[in-house]
């Protein structure tokens, strides 16, 4: 395992400390689990940007396809 040294404002050191203790942790697995959980948090957002992004691009081509679809579906001979 790796080891970082960490600069904190007092106070967050402070409330990291009670929240800390208030779940039983030792600071540093509470610091962990924050790291963790920024990291998943900032995965998840990089995701839906890219997935929105590539749901823009395609957006034109699914329009078309849909409208091919409904004039098929309205055709008389359908």
């Amino acid at each position: 395992m790796g080891a970082i040294s960490l600069k904190l404002p007092d106070d967050l050191l402070d409330a990291s400390s009670r929240c800390a203790a208030a779940l039983k942790l030792s600071r540093a697995a509470y610091i962990r689990r924050a790291v963790e959980r920024m990291n998943r948090e900032t995965h998840a957002a990089a995701r839906a940007r890219r997935l929105a992004e590539v749901s823009r691009k395609v957006r034109g081509e699914s329009m078309r396809v849909n409208a091919e679809f409904a004039a098929f579906e309205r055709a008389p001979d359908a």
